[in-house]
């Protein structure tokens, strides 16, 4: 679930306000740090406060968890205690099984629910129309008409980007694609589109893959085209998932320096995976990259 929590909360807090808004009702002013006193370490997703002081949390869930409801009473009075207020809590299911968790605890005298949202049961195709990129990826996992037409109208959204955005929101596709196993499907649509040719010449994930398919060509090996596509989609989750970090990092803590820069740089996609939780936690940027990447 790392690489889908990272890219969801990522999306959901800079470029999907259409989507917040379908879930909450109303609009984040500002994202709050997210960790909580310790009883025991609790990490929540996303912890927002409104223009009117209202505190929004929302959390993201990829498979049924019988748990959910204990842990999201424990979110919910760490909450209280950091801030002395309750906050109003959603629940965002987005994995591939039919949504079996329920909503609330009950028993002793005691009562507390929360909102359960089934993301298939969202408008994807409102979510389509929307200006924020973010909208438009995360409408794949929405309830759409046709999904591979929801998937071409967000690649053509994709291809009206900067390179560098464009680069880093393809990422963020596959990585969200992956949930409902619509990797191939993308690639297959980005293959029919203009936006292929820049894929190809983008260092994200284009260079492994272009040497495999040429090595592939000239031997007249399929493995050698299949060694390529492998090798070319590692380096591109690996340069997105870098991207996707210093942009955590940066809203955080600030600007990267330099020798944070060579150090995210030289980290492994599973170190970079690491590091997209530890600084969820941290309180500095040296915390986050202490000790040293080996």
């Amino acid at each position: 679930m790392q690489e889908y929590d990272v890219a969801l909360k990522t999306l959901l807090q800079n470029q999907a306000s259409r989507t917040i808004n379908d879930l909450t009702g109303t609009s984040i002013a500002k994202w709050l740090d997210v960790e909580l006193p310790k009883v025991r370490n609790l990490r929540l997703d996303l912890l927002g406060e409104t223009v009117s002081a209202e505190l929004i949390h929302l959390e993201l869930q990829s498979n049924n968890d019988s748990s959910m409801p204990l842990r999201m009473a424990e979110y919910c009075l760490g909450v209280y205690r950091l801030f002395g207020r309750f906050p109003r809590q959603v629940l965002l299911y987005v994995g591939e099984a039919p949504l079996r968790m329920e909503s609330e605890l009950r028993g002793g005298g005691m009562s507390f629910e929360y909102q359960l949202v089934d993301i298939r049961r969202v408008d994807g195709e409102r979510l389509l129309e929307s200006e924020e990129v973010g909208d438009n990826i995360i409408a794949i996992l929405a309830h759409v008409k046709d999904r591979e037409e929801a998937v071409r109208r967000c690649m053509s959204r994709l291809a009206g980007l900067e390179p560098a955005q464009r680069a880093v929101a393809l990422e963020q596709l596959f990585i969200v694609a992956g949930l409902r196993r619509l990797e191939e499907m993308v690639e297959r649509e980005a293959r029919s589109m203009p936006i292929y040719i820049d894929i190809m010449e983008n260092k994200v994930l284009g260079r492994e893959r272009r040497k495999g398919i040429e090595e592939g060509r000239q031997e007249g090996r399929q493995e050698g085209l299949q060694e390529g596509r492998q090798e070319g989609l590692q380096e591109g989750r690996q340069e997105g998932e870098l991207a996707i970090l210093r942009r955590l990092i940066e809203r955080r803590f600030g600007p990267l320096p330099s020798w944070a820069e060579q150090r995210l740089t030289a980290a492994s996609t599973e170190q970079l995976e690491a590091l997209a939780t530890r600084v969820l936690d941290a309180a500095s940027l040296e915390e986050v990259l202490s000790p040293p990447i080996v």
